[in-house]
Parts: structure tokens; C-alpha cells; sequence
């Protein structure tokens, strides 16, 4: 059983609900050391003092906050002590609120919250309360000497905590956002829902791995051991040229029902045809998404190179009216038909010298 990280007290009006707190996530990366590769020795570094030339042990090193003029203010354990943090142990209700008003952003970490000694009663009242109004509690609480905001949510049996950043903590993205120019059309907007329809369904999240780990455990296993690991040749497949964007949709539609009919289509098809639509069509305008919806009708959406709509009707304007077997037979009769007069001009020609 897990230890817990921090107790205190969730004030719940004139109730309060004795609990403990236990992170409820874990990192698997794979941890490194630096090390000299022609010894193995572990490379390790010294808390030095740039002014003394010292080495300082961790137990006498404080922390000094520096303003831009250069200044230092040095602060000690004490001082940190004498702040008034009045949610040390305690975590005050400040809110209900609907569950869909806190935007996912601003979620950073998350905990269980257990109920201890006498406040397995009021823990219930609370968890089975947020259920029935389908809300949350904003709380204030100070976790490693910091306040911060969280939110309390019920889940199955328990009582989750995810801490909150600070409104001032997030960043603003109106940089990252495209120009308002860019626009799409009704047909790219149909594709775009019919892929989404084709990998909807509920989310299960045992079905997914961390690939990039279990090869990484992998290639470590087979240093350890001394053994070669057997390498896979990189697929050079779904690199074809796409036209426009409905065409790499169509053909992202068939990669994932193949997909998910065990037909061997893989999930880097549709991202390879949507990766080269973006690069050969981004910023078309209205006139010109409507010669490439023609375009790509004309080839089936199969993400082959065409020949653009203008130079289509002006060189094959019948042609669209045909189908591929009898443009190919038509090509092939005209072929035929061209060697023929070849043959008889030049027997001719013999025939009078």
C-alpha cells in the first residue's frame, strides 16, 4: 500500500472530514544515469559556490530570490514559517461548480483522497452529495509549502483531487491559432466527420501501450544480455502525393475501417494522407477547393497525382464522360491504329524506290 503524501482536513461547512492523501499517478519513463562510457562511472556534480569556490552541503543552502536590478533578498526556513498559510492542514470549500466549466487546461496533478479515522461518514455525505448534484468543490489547500487551487471530484467509490493551476500560470495561444482567412469547405467538413465516425467509440485505455518504452526495455535487455536486437525496416508506404484535402480524408476513412476490421490498414495511413494534403493545398481558395473536389471525384479518391481541373478540360473534356476501361481501350486502338500507318507509309515508300 502506498504511503501518504500529506494530511489534513476537508472543511465541508461546519463539517469537517478527516483524510489522507495518496498520489494517484506515476511516471514509467525509463530513468538514465550519466556515466563515462569508458569506465562506467557515474558522472556527478558538486552544489559549488560561484564566489567562495566552497563546496555547500544541501542542509546549509538557502534561497535567494534575485530582481532585475540585481539585488538578492535571502530567505531562510523561518522566514517561510512566518507566512500566513492558513490551509496548511486544512482544505477549505470555496465553490460547487458543473464539472464542464473547469477546462481540462487547468488540471495539473491528481490525487485520492482516503477518509481517516472518524471521517468515513462525512466522506460518504460529501462523495454521494457530489454525485446527486452532478457538480464539483473548488478548494483552496497547500501542498509542499505552496497554496494552490483544486478541484474535488467523485469518482466510482472515492473522492479524486486534481490540483488547479493559477489563472496567470497558463499561457495564452491566440499565437498559435491559424489566420482567419483560412477557411474549409462542406465536402472537406463531411470527409473530416465520417473519419471521426469510423474511430469513434468508448475509450478503453488498457487497450493502448507505450510502444517507445517496451522497445526501449527491449533494446536494454539485449545490452544487458549481449545479444543483438532484431531490427524492422522502416515502412516506406503512405508517402504518395494528395491533391486536396477531401481526397486524404477519403482515403484516411478507408485506412482506419480497415483498421478496425483487422485488414492490416494502419493508423499512420490517414496521418500520412492528411500530412501531404496540408502541404500541397493549405491556403486554396473557395475557387480553387472547387477544382480540387472535381479533381479528386475524377480519381476516386485514391490520393494519386492528378492533372489539375483547367488543364483536364481543356485537354480531356469527353473523357470525363467515360470510364478508365474504355479511355485505356480508346488509347489502345489509337496506338494501333498509329503503328498501323506507320507500317503501310513506310512499305509504300520501299515499293516506290
Amino acid at each position: 500500500m502506498p504511503r501518504s503524501i500529506w494530511k489534513g482536513a476537508i472543511s465541508f461547512g461546519l463539517i469537517s472530514i478527516p483524510v489522507k492523501l495518496y498520489g494517484a499517478t506515476e511516471q514509467k519513463d525509463i530513468s538514465f544515469r550519466q556515466v563515462h562510457p569508458e569506465d562506467g562511472g557515474r558522472i556527478r556534480y558538486k552544489r559549488v559556490c560561484d564566489v567562495c569556490g566552497k563546496e555547500i552541503p544541501y542542509a546549509e543552502i538557502a534561497k535567494g530570490y534575485e530582481t532585475p536590478d540585481g539585488r538578492l533578498a535571502v530567505l531562510e526556513k523561518e522566514d517561510f514559517d512566518q507566512l500566513p498559510l492558513r490551509t496548511t492542514k486544512a482544505v477549505d470549500v470555496v465553490q460547487f461548480v458543473e464539472a464542464e466549466e473547469v477546462d481540462p487546461t487547468y488540471i495539473d496533478r491528481t490525487y485520492f483522497l482516503e477518509a481517516d479515522g472518524p471521517g468515513a461518514k462525512p466522506y460518504v455525505l460529501l462523495r454521494d452529495a457530489l454525485v446527486q448534484s452532478g457538480r464539483v468543490a473548488i478548494v483552496k489547500v497547500a501542498l509542499r509549502s505552496r497554496e494552490t487551487l483544486a478541484m474535488i471530484r467523485a469518482k466510482d467509490d472515492l473522492l479524486l483531487m486534481h490540483t488547479i493551476l493559477w489563472p496567470d500560470e497558463l499561457r495564452s495561444g491566440e499565437f498559435a491559432a491559424p489566420s482567419e482567412d483560412i477557411s474549409v469547405s462542406d465536402a472537406e467538413i463531411t470527409m473530416a466527420g465520417s473519419f471521426i465516425d469510423a474511430l469513434s467509440g468508448p475509450f478503453e485505455p488498457e487497450q493502448y501501450s507505450d510502444a517507445y518504452r517496451e522497445a526501449l526495455e527491449t533494446l536494454v535487455e539485449s545490452k544487458l544480455s549481449g545479444q543483438a536486437i532484431p531490427t524492422e525496416e522502416a515502412d516506406a508506404g503512405g508517402e504518395a502525393e494528395v491533391v486536396d484535402l477531401v481526397a486524404a480524408l477519403r482515403a484516411s476513412v478507408e485506412a482506419a475501417r480497415k483498421r478496425r476490421e483487422g485488414g492490416g490498414g494502419s493508423a499512420g495511413d490517414g496521418a500520412a494522407a492528411a500530412e501531404a494534403s496540408t502541404g500541397s493545398s493549405g491556403g486554396r481558395s473557395s475557387g480553387s477547393r472547387t477544382s480540387t473536389r472535381k479533381t479528386a471525384a475524377s480519381d476516386g479518391g485514391t490520393g494519386k497525382k492528378t492533372t489539375p481541373a483547367k488543364k483536364t478540360a481543356a485537354k480531356t473534356t469527353t473523357a470525363k464522360t467515360t470510364t478508365a476501361k474504355k479511355t485505356a481501350a480508346g488509347k489502345t486502338t489509337r496506338t494501333a491504329a498509329k503503328k498501323t500507318s506507320t507500317r503501310k507509309s513506310t512499305t509504300a515508300a520501299k515499293k516506290a524506290s
